[in-house]
């Protein structure tokens, strides 16, 4: 085998150039597309003020004794420097391992959790059902559709506060079980009721979304599909089966996912429904926000360390869950 040379510069035809450093990549890259960099410099810094700065301030202060008493505060004309100290992981210790782990993490924990899953299993079940129905061809389909977003559509403060209403001991809710001889719960006062009540509650104000999300999946799946399905002798169980649901298929594992993202930090309804009158019904999320301002002293380095373990915890459920849904698709592919 013979191997040509080039006689002016001494290499092989057919050798590979050696690959340019990090440094004339980059230069190379921006001199291509430098207007692009351009063009999102400016997102770039705002995401940068907005979100990275504070998420690092804030991991830094899980590292400290933060809170009220030793931050830099300004009373009067008097200006306070900050005196708190660097203790590690003493935080995240305290908060997993120590002695009011349970009452202060593991409880509102496995609470969170029960709420997620309860709720986004209502959300997708109803809003799935009532996309079901307005796929058929009904009369004032339009009037209903618009009926059923509402809850949506209406600011979530505008329903919580409604509800409370609703739900308080003389209210619509209490006063029609009364009427029919049937037990009113507390709903604003025992553990249970309210922790059954925010449940119902963010099921009214999330189904809505996952009802427009499914409908709109729906109406993308070829109707060929069925009317084949129909031929070949299939029931409404089996079509539902063998062709909704694979129909839907990318855009229920989407809205089910933003679903969990969205319930387990769901601020507002919880704080809103209850404030910090039920320390048994709050959520993880609440829970860090009643740590950080809504006691004395304010344990900003508590609170702080708790958004951290939230920001994990979603972060590792969201990489097992596409890795899940990866799997399944390749399985199905096969």
């Amino acid at each position: 085998m013979t191997v040509a040379i080039d006689r002016a510069t001494g290499k092989r035809r057919g050798d590979r150039a050696p690959r340019p450093g990090p440094g004339q990549r980059l230069k190379h890259s921006y001199q291509k597309h430098w207007y692009a960099y351009a063009m999102i410099a400016p997102v770039a810094v705002v995401l940068g003020v907005i979100v990275l700065y504070p998420l690092a301030y804030g991991f830094y202060l899980t590292l400290t004794d933060a809170d009220s008493l030793n931050s830099a505060r300004t009373i009067g004309v008097n200006e306070i420097e900050a005196t708190y100290k660097f203790i590690g992981l003493d935080n995240y210790a305290e908060i997993l391992w120590g002695e009011t782990a349970y009452d202060r993490f593991w409880s509102h924990f496995i609470w969170t959790i029960v709420w997620t899953a309860a709720c986004v299993a209502l959300h997708y079940g109803i809003g799935l059902g009532l996309a079901l129905l307005l796929n058929q061809k009904l009369r004032g389909r339009t009037f209903y559709r618009l009926i059923l977003i509402l809850p949506w559509a209406v600011p979530t403060f505008v329903t919580v506060f409604g509800w409370r209403f609703m739900l308080a001991d003389a209210g619509i809710i209490n006063s029609g079980l009364d009427f029919l001889g049937l037990p009113t719960p507390a709903w604003l006062e025992d553990t249970f009721w309210q922790r059954f009540a925010a449940i119902m509650v963010n099921t009214w104000c999330g189904v809505p979304f996952m009802m427009v999300s499914l409908l709109g999946g729906l109406q993308s799946i070829d109707s060929s599909l069925y009317e084949a399905a129909e031929m070949d002798g299939a029931s409404a169980w089996q079509r539902f089966r063998h062709v909704t649901l694979p129909g839907l298929r990318s855009v229920s594992s989407t809205v089910v996912l933003l679903g969990i993202i969205w319930t387990f930090n769901q601020f507002a309804i919880i704080f809103l429904l209850f404030g910090n009158t039920a320390p048994d019904a709050q959520i993880l999320v609440t829970w860090a926000y009643q740590l950080g301002f809504g006691q004395q002293p304010r344990e900003f380095a508590e609170s702080a360390a708790y958004g951290m373990l939230l920001l994990a915890i979603l972060i590792v459920f969201t990489s097992f869950y596409r890795r899940w849904l990866n799997r399944n698709d390749q399985q199905l592919a096969i």
